[in-house]
């Protein structure tokens, strides 16, 4: 007598970043593939969204995202598969995406059917892409970078008004009462890996949820990491070891000749940038004011139902209950330079004095759904010296609005790891591996480390 092959009852979708498409995502699927087989996990790596659609903003991706895994349900229920968990992954941009369709599942009951299991993201700008720094070069950065991919420039930049809200769109994605935040308090695990070098993309302090950076110079500091992922992955609980013994006289002189050879291999580099920057800059404007013209026409569409589908029902209430906007207005978005600007002693006073203790997570004893906000402890100025042995970190420029989303999603509580990518200054594509390099090969830990920990089938 035969019987039929068992089929997975746990749907994995993967959803990839801006300007990205279903690619990007095929070794993180691989690797799922390799450790899980067919008859445990099925892996979708979203398509809905790929290339220039991702101009199209978070509201709007995020809305086929959802449209996408109910098609992908229907198609495997139609196949015989029997899908009773789900587990969904951000990369990037993509991140942003899925805590938006998170809270669509939520409110329209899926989550009640099926069991949220696992939530990753790996390098995705939680708190928004806004370079925390002061000065006209950076106010020009910042003014620019939300104007050249569409409604998620704008959202990402947090220069946005989301519908009637008068409020950016990222602030009420972290709405402690928003069907976005009661979502993913549902999911069993959760889980950020973000990048403390060489990302450009998407900084530190955004994709690891924090208010502090103690990864500023990393050659300044000793790095404990974890065993077994080939110094890639820096340990959750003692990120930090004691200082190295002080340097003699000595030494200062083959430090001072390494600064100088650093600096003269970054001559070629600098001099073929000021030949290519300038007409790329140049065509890049004139692509993204097509791209632009280009979405906000899909926009339109998209909203009107005239492009083939029906979104309408997914329009849904945002916010369960009925709340007013209490955060400030976001800061004038403000100027960059090389290195971060951070409160001054006085702002940090009084930010301390005005702060809500219950949004102040713990670190230590924590189960697996607790918050790892050993980060932004340092900036309360509460928290003592010994563990992470980091002392007081000073406190990131940031806007309101952002201080209020890293303490929502605090509050929710993600295990967040630290990724030092050595081999590449494109850290942002090699922790996922999204191509096949040979430079990428430290994203493989990532992928070995995330699979060991914080995937549950």
């Amino acid at each position: 007598m035969s019987t039929e092959p068992k089929k997975a009852d746990h749907l994995c979708v993967l959803v990839h970043g801006l300007w990205g498409n279903a690619s990007h995502l095929d070794y993180v699927a691989s690797a799922v593939k390799e450790r899980y087989d067919e008859d445990s996990v099925y892996v979708h790596c979203a398509q809905n969204n790929s290339g220039h659609w991702t101009y199209d903003g978070v509201e709007v991706g995020g809305e086929r995202l959802v449209h996408e895994i109910e098609e992908t349900l229907d198609r495997l229920d139609q196949k015989g598969y029997q899908i009773k968990k789900l587990s969904i992954v951000g990369y990037s941009f993509g991140g942003l995406v899925s805590r938006y369709a998170i809270g669509l599942l939520h409110a329209s009951g899926w989550l009640d059917k099926l069991e949220p299991v696992n939530f990753t993201t790996f390098a995705t700008p939680h708190v928004g892409a806004r370079t925390p720094l002061k000065g006209t070069l950076g106010d020009i950065y910042n003014t620019l970078g939300s104007k050249t991919v569409s409604r998620s420039g704008q959202q990402m930049f947090m220069v946005d008004t989301f519908r009637d809200t008068g409020r950016p769109l990222l602030s009420l994605l972290a709405d402690p009462s928003s069907i976005f935040i009661q979502g993913l308090k549902r999911f069993r695990n959760r889980s950020v890996y973000a990048n403390i070098v060489n990302d450009r993309t998407v900084l530190f302090y955004t994709s690891a949820i924090s208010k502090t950076n103690p990864f500023e110079d990393p050659e300044k500091v000793r790095i404990n990491y974890a065993k077994g992922y080939d110094d890639v992955i820096i340990d959750l609980d003692n990120y930090l070891l004691p200082d190295k013994p002080k340097q003699s006289d000595a030494a200062e002189p083959s430090q001072f000749w390494k600064r100088i050879k650093k600096n003269a291999y970054q001559v070629p580099l600098w001099i073929v940038v000021a030949l290519v920057v300038p007409p790329a800059i140049t065509i890049f404007f004139a692509n993204a004011a097509v791209q632009t013209f280009r979405s906000q026409r899909r926009i339109r569409l998209h909203s009107e139902g005239k492009n083939g589908l029906r979104f309408g029902r997914y329009k849904v209430p945002l916010v369960v209950q009925n709340v007013q906007h209490v955060m400030e207005e976001a800061y004038e978005t403000v100027g960059a330079h090389q290195e971060p600007d951070y409160l001054s002693a006085t702002e940090e006073d009084e930010r301390s004095k005005s702060a809500v203790p219950e949004q102040q997570t713990k670190f230590e004893g924590q189960d697996r759904s607790g918050s790892d906000s050993a980060l932004d402890e340092e900036s309360s100025g509460d928290a003592h010296e010994g563990k992470h042995l980091l002392g007081h970190q000073p406190t990131l420029a940031l806007t309101e609005d952002q201080f209020g989303i890293v303490d929502s999603l605090n509050e929710v509580g993600f295990r967040k790891y630290c990724v030092y990518i050595h081999n590449h200054r494109h850290s942002h594509a090699a922790i996922i591996v999204r191509s096949r390099k040979d430079g990428f090969n430290e994203g493989k830990m990532v992928m070995k480390h995330w699979l060991d920990h914080e995937f549950e089938v």
